[in-house]
């Protein structure tokens, strides 16, 4: 009884201490979340320092705090492209701020239309003459699109510049499937829709490459221009078509090449480029630390300066990341929590609508119930007003068919209108290890769908068949919107992937412009003057202290600055990201997520990443759980 009663205590004592870590954990974070959120009383004079040490995104993710702690991931910062384009609007006329600094240190990118229109918000700051300065140890293509529009784009001199441009490899899987007996069955209806190919090929398609040819020289000719025209001095070609006699001509200095071709304008260290912004921001009075100078961070900047709310209301819903059902997001565009926001909105009093997408799309039932939650908005006689980011393909364009009119920008990806599927079944495998199916059906249907013994043929063509009734809904939807026949409509469809130049000569864009030409433009047909409305976020309020638990939880291990560094360094963030293709298109094989409307070839933001589904419920596996019953 002794030993048992000692024992006890131990395990008494164990729990008591146990209790007492985690209760003073809990305290720590929450003295932390009180004392760091930011506040106007942090605004100084000086520079705005805009330290991107993450990815700039459409929408803000949520941070589940406890599954980061279980999981030992360390969450990524991400910065809203439209918080970012109005601190610096508003820098740009406050006369507390007399500069604007980057640090792209740790920048992981963001997507050509976020660049541009960030760029074009860095064009307004110089034209106040407010310089403009960048520093970083590496730029890459995005960093670069931005540093374009700098006045000053300093270099580390352990660093350097390297464009590679849009396009590369992808993985394909089809001859490791044989190998291991796994029958991906593929159901599709599309001559371009690629998504599915690397389950059924060893390669690329003719008519894949065709449209990736076109899509990727589109979108590369843009990016071209748009750094030309911020950076007439930069001399394009030398680092682009002859990258390694460039670098050569330097000896191997990276540096040194970026700035004998107009990448950059000045080498220098991270304090040599600190005391150079202390000539024009002033000297930091609080910090005597080398490199620093006088500035105000994002933060605070934005507590100080929060977006006009005065006049009618015209709603914005944010449709980012990959479209799946239930409740997932934000950051991932849940169709549940999306439609149950603009249901909450319809008496709200909104004068318009605007959906702004950025999405390579996803579940087709998901799509379709915002699609008809933004028609009971339509239903109020309101204007709806599509605008495009980055990417609106497959699902992302079958959400934007309410419209009344489509924004998107020249660089902007939409199109890939068709449906996929895929299933794994294990038939081949089973029976090299011993395992056979045998039984007894009434029907061609009973016991079907069967993942191990295969799917008969009268299973294989009526998935066959949803998938074509899917892909010509699909077709209505658009024919509807656009005001042309479906015929018409398959032409420019077939799951091909437009960039939004082509894509508005096609009519299925309207005109060209961002968010705030989309807000202007409803404005208009709601008949509101300027100055006589504001953009409501609908769901757009995330808990303040999300950020800074994001930031408590990443310390400064994040992932941007692991992978920050020369080129060794690059390369192996880049094979990071292999491998995370790589874990994302299993997840797709084996999730059996039901019907997609999902544009997978799509070059899109780095913040568009697979949802993780607990359990399908697509059409398909409606149908699958209809046939098991």
């Amino acid at each position: 009884m002794a030993f048992a009663g000692k024992v006890w205590r131990l395990l008494v004592g164990i729990k008591d201490g146990l209790a007492l870590i985690f209760l003073l954990l809990f305290f720590m974070v929450l003295f932390a979340v009180m004392t760091g959120r930011p506040s106007p009383a942090q605004v100084n004079d000086g520079a705005l320092l805009l330290d991107l040490n993450g990815i700039v995104v459409e929408e803000k993710s949520e941070v589940d705090p406890f599954e980061a702690l279980v999981t030992g991931q360390t969450p990524v910062t991400e910065f809203q492209a439209r918080d970012l384009v109005h601190a610096l609007n508003q820098a740009a006329t406050d006369d507390r701020i007399n500069s604007v600094v980057l640090d792209l240190s740790s920048f992981m990118g963001g997507g050509h239309v976020h660049m541009q229109t960030i760029g074009e918000a860095l064009d307004r700051v110089k034209a106040a003459d407010k310089p403009v300065l960048t520093y970083a140890l590496g730029y890459g293509d995005d960093a670069m699109m931005l540093a374009a529009h700098a006045s000053e784009v300093w270099v580390d001199p352990l660093g350097g510049a390297v464009i590679a441009g849009p396009g590369g490899s992808r993985l394909y899987y089809s001859e490791l499937l044989d190998n291991l007996n796994i029958n991906a069955r593929v159901y599709k209806v599309g001559t371009y829709k690629s998504a599915v190919e690397p389950y059924s090929r060893s390669d690329m398609s003719p008519e894949a490459r065709e449209n990736y040819t076109a899509l990727y020289g589109s979108l590369w000719e843009e990016w071209q221009a748009n750094v030309k025209k911020a950076r007439p001095k930069l001399d394009l070609d030398l680092v682009t078509k002859t990258p390694a006699e460039w670098v050569q001509a330097s000896q191997g200095d990276l540096a040194k090449a970026a700035l004998a071709a107009g990448l950059v304008d000045k080498l220098g260290t991270k304090v040599e480029f600190g005391k150079r912004v202390a000539e024009l921001a002033g000297e930091d009075n609080w910090d005597e630390a080398p490199g620093s100078f006088a500035h105000t961070e994002l933060d605070p900047w934005l507590a100080d300066n929060p977006s006009d709310t005065s006049g009618e209301a015209i709603g914005v819903i944010t449709i980012a990341g990959e479209i799946v059902d239930g409740d997932a997001g934000p950051g991932v565009a849940g169709g549940d929590r999306i439609a149950d926001l603009l249901d909450d909105a319809l008496d709200d009093d909104l004068k318009a609508l605007v959906v702004r997408v950025d999405s390579p799309g996803g579940s087709v039932t998901a799509s379709e119930e915002i699609r008809q939650a933004i028609f009971r908005h339509k239903a109020k006689d309101i204007p709806i007003v599509v605008s495009m980011g980055n990417v609106a393909a497959s699902g992302g364009y079958w959400v934007s068919t309410p419209a009344d009119h489509i924004f998107a920008e020249p660089e902007s990806i939409t199109g890939s209108i068709g449906i996929f599927a895929v299933i794994p079944t294990f038939e081949q495998a089973a029976a090299e290890w011993g395992v056979n199916g045998d039984g007894v059906r009434t029907t061609p249907l009973s016991g079907q769908p069967d993942l191990i013994s295969g799917f008969t043929p009268e299973v294989d063509a009526i998935l066959q068949s949803s998938i074509e009734d899917g892909y010509n809904n699909f077709l209505e939807r658009v024919a509807e919107s656009r005001g042309i026949t479906t015929a018409q409509v398959d032409e420019i469809g077939q799951g091909r992937v437009w960039d939004g130049g082509t894509a508005r000569q096609l009519g299925l864009v309207d005109q060209y412009g961002g968010i705030d030409d989309a807000l202007a433009f409803a404005a208009e047909k709601a008949g509101l003057e300027e100055g006589d409305w504001h953009a409501q976020y609908l769901g757009g309020d995330i808990d303040p202290y999300n950020s800074l638990i994001r930031d408590i939880l990443s310390g400064d291990d994040t992932e941007a600055a692991r992978q920050n560094g020369d080129l060794f360094a690059m390369v192996a963030g880049r094979q990071q990201a292999l491998m995370g293709q790589v874990q994302m298109d299993l997840e797709r094989l084996l999730s059996v997520r039901g019907m997609q409307a999902y544009c997978l070839e799509c070059p899109v933001s780095p913040n568009v990443t697979a949802a993780r589904n607990t359990a399908p419920t697509g059409w398909l596996a409606k149908a699958a759980a209809f046939f098991a019953q």
